[in-house]
Order: structure tokens, then C-alpha cells, then sequence
């Protein structure tokens, strides 16, 4: 039943409804509440905290297919601090943490609230929502300790503090979450938005008789450099895979950008440069494979649904979930610097990885004519 202010009926259980603003359907076609034909009542009320870093968020968007599938009708608030990475027409609510979200968020009631970061601020958050089902981290009042707030989150929570765990764990990250939430993993895909609609001009772009194009992330930010390949082994890879008949397509940031110059120059490997990124998310969309490493770029391929060659030596392989398309590649050696920005043998491992044995990993993945 409709509420009433002064005799007008409105719907504030309503998916659509605002309360600071005209709703949607009010805006483009006219209708209120009273008689309103796409009337929709929320049936649960879902918030999702999720911060960053911003390939972590991208993974994390298959839980929304299964909130969907468990909550028919479901309203889902998402807290994050990339707004922009979020598929905008899946999540009814999509809030930038900040100080002004926070104090609204505590403010509210849901049915079901999910922490999956164990950042403090997170956790505070989690703590002092009224909902009436929680899942994830907390934090401990007493001593500001991160901590979970049932045993589904033990699993995911204790490979978080103990390497010896960490290493020896068998199971990727989104069948970590989905069991942290109750839920059994079904191979459940990302969902991510490919910018299709921009219309970006991708003309620089190799023509499709010059062979499938593939993707080189040659970047993988500053915090875990032992993750980096050579100049070096980049060139031999772009020679054999020119040979072949593939197209080489160089991706990355400001960062790679001095490195992407000189590959361009000693290879004649394709480089349209940098770029925001919706239209990096587009540009990596046109390509039918991408080589990279463990960083946004592998999520982003990923949720591409793109066969993804990962180039991994230092995090724990169970960890990623390729979905079946593409391959995991490591160096010949042992990596001895899990989860470490320095190497403790002074030269990194990632020297011990031929360039020949990701070109096979190409091969296998994205087969040729």
C-alpha cells in the first residue's frame, strides 16, 4: 500500500523512487506513484563494500550476479573508491566513499551488508551498519583489529595474514568471496561494461588481414616490481610473434609509456599511446588475446572475457581464475619472494621466463588463421 503526504500517494519502497529528486520514470514519462505503471518494490536492500583497488572491484562483480539470482528484486548499494569502474546500469546505487557517504550509510537500514576489505575503515563501517544479516570483516571496538564476522570469512581472512596459508591455498579469489558470502562458486563471469557505445576511432589500429591482434600490458605498476620483464625479453616476444602472424598491439599507462616508445621503435610493434580509461578498457576490447601481468590489465581482460596469457611469479596461481580462456606462465625458477616488491636474490626471476615459452602460451590460446 501506498504512504500518503497530503492525500498524494507516494512509494518510497519503490526501485526507482529518490526522495531528493524526481524519479525516472517521473522525469521521462510523467507517472507518480498512485498510478504508476512500472511500480517495482524492493524485496531486499543489499549493501556491498567493496573499496579498491580497482582490478579487486572488477573481480568482485560476478557476487552481483548471484545477488540477483538468491534476491529477485534486490536493491544494491555499492560503496567504492572507483564509482567510475562499476557496470552503472547493474547496481541501483553506486556510492564513492567519502566521509558524506559514510554518515549516510549508518544512517540506513538493509537487509544484507557484505565487507570484503580489511582495511580499518571498511571494517568500522561494517560494524556500525544496521543490517540485519552481515558478512566479511568487522572491526574489533576494543582493539581495532580487523577480524571476521562469522566463520564463512576465516578462510579468506587467515591466507590474508599468514603467508605459510596463503601460499599453500587452492582456491581463487571469487570462490574465496562467494563462500565468504555463503554462497557455492558456479563459474559465475564478470560483469563489466566494454565502452562499445563511445564509438571510439581505432583506425591506427593493425587491419584484421595483419593477423589476430594481441595485446602487450607491459606495465605492472611500482608496488610490485620484481613483477617487471626486460626490455629485452618484450622485443623477443614482438619478433616472434611478428614472424608468426600476429599483430603485436602495445598497452599501457603514463608509466609504460617511455618503455611502449622504445618497444615501438625497435620493433615496429603498434602504439596509439595512452589513455583514459574507458576508451584503455575499448582499446583492450578490439584485441583477440592480451599478454600481461598481475595487474588491472589482467582483471580488465578478464571481464573482457578475452584469452588472458598471465605472466606470474611472486602471488599464488590458484589465486586467478582465467575461466578456461587463456593460460598461467611463470619463470623456470622457483619464485622465492612471495608477495615481496624486492627480489631476495638480487635479480628478479621473471628473468628466468623466455619469451619463447609466452609466445607458445600465445599460440595454444589464440590459434592462428
Amino acid at each position: 500500500m501506498p504512504e500518503f503526504l497530503h492525500d498524494i500517494p507516494v512509494r518510497p519502497d519503490c526501485r526507482f523512487y529518490r526522495g531528493d529528486l524526481p524519479c525516472r520514470p517521473n522525469k521521462e514519462h510523467g507517472y507518480m506513484c498512485g498510478d504508476c505503471p512500472v511500480y517495482e518494490p524492493v524485496t531486499k536492500r543489499i549493501l556491498l563494500i567493496k573499496l579498491g583497488a580497482i582490478g579487486d572491484v572488477i573481480r568482485t562483480t560476478p557476487l552481483l550476479r548471484r545477488l540477483r539470482q538468491e534476491y529477485p528484486g534486490c536493491y544494491i548499494t555499492w560503496l567504492t573508491l572507483t564509482p567510475a569502474i562499476l557496470p552503472q546500469r547493474e547496481v541501483e546505487e553506486i556510492l564513492k566513499f567519502d566521509y558524506a557517504s559514510a554518515l549516510q550509510l549508518q544512517a540506513r537500514h538493509f537487509d544484507i551488508a557484505i565487507n570484503l576489505d580489511k582495511e580499518k575503515e571498511a571494517c568500522a563501517l561494517l560494524l556500525n551498519v544496521q543490517a540485519e544479516t552481515k558478512f566479511g570483516y568487522t572491526l574489533r571496538p576494543y582493539d581495532g583489529v580487523p577480524w571476521p564476522i562469522n566463520n564463512l570469512a576465516d578462510h579468506k581472512y587467515l591466507t590474508g595474514v599468514f603467508d605459510q596459508l596463503s601460499l599453500g591455498n587452492t582456491k581463487p579469489y571469487v570462490q574465496e568471496i562467494f563462500e565468504l558470502c555463503g554462497f557455492d562458486f558456479r563459474g559465475e563471469e564478470y560483469i563489466f561494461d566494454a565502452h562499445e557505445d563511445k564509438g571510439y576511432d581505432w583506425r591506427a589500429l593493425p587491419l584484421a588481414e595483419a593477423g589476430p591482434r594481441i595485446g602487450l600490458n607491459t606495465g605492472c605498476g611500482d608496488r610490485w616490481t620484481t613483477r617487471l620483464w626486460s626490455t629485452e625479453k618484450w622485443i623477443s616476444l614482438i619478433t616472434e610473434l611478428q614472424a608468426a602472424g600476429y599483430a603485436p598491439v602495445l598497452l599501457g599507462g603514463e608509466a609504460e609509456h617511455p618503455r611502449n616508445l622504445e618497444l615501438q621503435a625497435a620493433t615496429g610493434a603498434a602504439y596509439l599511446g595512452t589513455f583514459p580509461l574507458p576508451q584503455f578498457i575499448n582499446l583492450m576490447n578490439q584485441m583477440a588475446g592480451i599478454v600481461t601481468q598481475v595487474t588491472m590489465g589482467m582483471h580488465i581482460s578478464i571481464a573482457l572475457g578475452k584469452p588472458t596469457i598471465l605472466m606470474n611469479n611472486i602471488f599464488n596461481p590458484h589465486e586467478f581464475d582465467l575461466y578456461g580462456r587463456g593460460q598461467i606462465v611463470q619463470p623456470n625458477r622457483q619464485c622465492v619472494c612471495f608477495y615481496r616488491g624486492t627480489c631476495r636474490l638480487g635479480t628478479s626471476c621473471m628473468e628466468e621466463l623466455p619469451a619463447d615459452k609466452v609466445f607458445r602460451a600465445v599460440l595454444e590460446s589464440v590459434p592462428l588463421g
